[in-house]
């Protein structure tokens, strides 16, 4: 009996072994004017996705580019047709929007998501994959050191800690846009208006589990940021309406009658 015991512990360890090697991993980057970018970060992605021995899915979007960006996203797609899919948004809609897209055609059985301005690593996604691998479902990452202006890193700072108190998950960067995701948290997360900088917050409200991992940022070498100080507003903003959905979405009047009553 003891030895049977072994011999399926030994089987169901192998199994998830090879289901690991087995793993698909899917990029969805969205990007706006980044057509010096793209190739770089590709070749990163590729690069550290071999080394694994994964099979690699690359979604770019782009999200209402001016420049060459989409070109470069198809000229890509044309040399590695089955890594990586080109998709093309008529016009300017967000990150939240340009991401839901990609996790609509996202098949990997994890998804990476990246700024497309090669401040993420892509030698960081071995570290994301062992930290998913102790059990969690979501894996933000963290720039503990950044490389941007001081007026967009203080605010950012207190936006964080805003979030983490007011929703109850505790990260130091909600805003950092290199995580690493369990499928099935990309399915079940609804993004609208703004609010990719809340996905840990929406993950947390349906059970999963988040963690985080210090990463390197570079600083920018080509094109501009796309981001001013009108996101702090509308991270307000979004920062209360998940407040609202997870403590009274299914009772709203609570929060209302209890508004009325004082």
């Amino acid at each position: 009996m003891r030895y049977g015991r072994h011999h399926t512990q030994t089987h169901l360890k192998l199994t998830e072994i090879k289901k690991m090697h087995q793993q698909t991993l899917s990029f969805v980057i969205p990007a706006m004017n980044e057509e010096a970018t793209l190739g770089p970060l590709f070749e990163g992605i590729r690069s550290q996705t071999r080394k694994l021995g994964k099979r690699l899915e690359v979604v770019f979007v782009d999200d209402g580019s001016t420049d060459s960006t989409w070109q470069r996203m198809r000229d890509i797609a044309d040399a590695f047709p089955e890594e990586v899919k080109a998709v093309r948004m008529r016009a300017n809609v967000g990150k939240a929007r340009a991401l839901a897209v990609g996790f609509e055609r996202a098949t990997g059985d994890v998804v990476f998501t990246m700024d497309a301005d090669l401040q993420d690593d892509p030698v960081e996604i071995p570290r994301f994959l062992q930290k998913l691998a102790e059990g969690y479902d979501l894996v933000s990452g963290y720039k503990q050191t950044r490389h941007d202006p001081w007026h967009k890193v203080l605010p950012s700072r207190v936006f964080n800690k805003m979030v983490s108190k007011l929703n109850g998950v505790e990260l130091h960067d909600h805003n950092c846009g290199f995580k690493c995701y369990r499928s099935e948290v990309v399915k079940a997360v609804k993004l609208q208006g703004e609010m990719h900088r809340m996905i840990p917050c929406l993950a947390s409200i349906e059970g999963y589990r988040c963690a985080e991992i210090v990463v390197t940022h570079h600083a920018r070498q080509h094109g501009v940021s796309k981001y001013g100080v009108k996101r702090f507003a509308r991270g307000f903003f979004d920062m209360l309406t998940v407040h609202f959905l997870k403590n009274y979405k299914d009772r709203p009047l609570h929060l209302f009658g209890g508004l009325a009553a004082v």
